[in-house]
């Protein structure tokens, strides 16, 4: 395992770290789909846990280990707080569970961008100590797509050659990023983007800033998500967002050059300013697109959204318009990004380029 002062790259500032959360939301398939092959004995040795960020892949995977190490029974993965197993994995003292995640460099004391290879060789000594104990012992790769090469080759032996009682599972958020060998070795556990009964549930014991219904339909089902907008002041943002929209056709120019100054701030501890604007700006032309099909989207995420996205996209016409801006919106983002354009420089083109759109009546006019 590891020590409470090691940084943790698996934390969501602002939520529990997964081994403290004590229950899974809206993922009761895939629990099924886990306890139905372990208590009919068939368990397979790997275990790639998929999803969008947010939806609770990584509470999954501490969740399995605290299961298998207790020598659970229960078809939800329960596991009583007062057993010895999940006492030890909460102080992270459990000796037959190792963690594999983002480690720190030495010479800069900060956490390295990849898994390394230095990584795996301490599982493949955990696995080596242990094996005169016996039973199961369980490896938890938090996020196997942050492994570079050498460290996803030396994963790929031992998923072809596993040790005796070894479950390993790997938490990925990419897993299209992961060798195709990685991926055929493992039975995958795909999760879904929670339903909004289900991101109300998971929110409600958290410390959010805003309301948590607005969060919620924000965040596309991902709790992760809503953590991250309402640590940034997201449903600020994107209230600015709608009401400079609410300005359409004309738009209006000095809200949408503090909506770019505030995209190209710094980015702080909290996060990137100019990621956030671009998520939002995002989810706004999604949603506007969503309005042209089936009609302005309930819960509203912002004063006035409805009557906004009813009058900006009022037929599916108007709605492929807004498709087609958000697909080229998300391109000319990553262009901007790769050539190092100054964020505000970029936000404010483009959406002076979507307001030309929409004064044509081509909101597809941002590609």
């Amino acid at each position: 395992m590891t020590d409470e002062t090691t940084p943790e790259p698996d934390r969501v500032p602002g939520a529990p770290h997964p081994r403290e959360t004590p229950r899974i939301f809206g993922q009761d398939a895939a629990i099924a789909e886990f306890t139905g092959a372990a208590l009919a004995h068939r368990l397979h040795h790997g275990w790639l846990i998929t999803g969008p960020r947010g939806t609770g892949k990584a509470t999954l995977a501490w969740t399995i280990a605290r299961w298998l190490l207790s020598d659970g029974t229960a078809p939800d993965l329960s596991v009583s707080p007062d057993h010895p197993v999940a006492r030890r994995i909460l102080a992270l003292s459990e000796p037959r569970l190792h963690l594999v995640r983002r480690g720190v460099d030495d010479k800069t004391g900060r956490l390295r961008s990849e898994i390394t290879v230095e990584e795996i060789r301490r599982l493949l000594t955990f696995f080596h100590m242990s094996a005169a104990e016996g039973g199961r012992r369980v490896a938890l790769i938090d996020a196997a797509d942050e492994m570079n090469a050498s460290a996803a080759n030396a994963v790929l032996k031992l998923l072809e050659e596993p040790p005796q009682g070894a479950v390993l599972l790997l938490v990925a958020h990419q897993p299209a990023r992961l060798l195709p060998t990685i991926r055929s070795r493992c039975r995958t556990l795909r999760l879904a983007p929670l339903s909004p009964d289900d991101m109300a549930a998971a929110l409600a014991p958290l410390d959010v800033a805003g309301d948590p219904a607005r969060l919620a339909a924000l965040a596309a089902g991902s709790v992760g998500e809503a953590l991250r907008l309402s640590g940034q002041d997201g449903l600020a943002r994107y209230q600015q967002i709608v009401d400079l929209f609410d300005t359409l056709p004309r738009m209006d120019r000095p809200r949408a050059a503090a909506l770019a100054d505030a995209a190209g701030a710094r980015p702080s501890a909290e996060g990137d300013p100019f990621d956030l604007t671009m998520t939002l700006l995002d989810r706004f032309l999604s949603r506007a697109a969503r309005a042209g099909l089936m009609g302005p989207p309930l819960p509203e995420a912002a004063d006035r959204e409805g009557a906004a996205l009813a009058r900006l996209s009022p037929d599916d016409r108007a709605a492929r318009g807004w498709a087609a801006a958000q697909a080229a919106l998300s391109a000319r983002a990553r262009r901007g990004r790769a050539v190092n354009l100054d964020p505000a420089a970029l936000v404010m083109d483009m959406l002076m380029t979507l307001a030309q759109g929409s004064d044509a009546g081509d909101a597809a006019a941002l590609g």
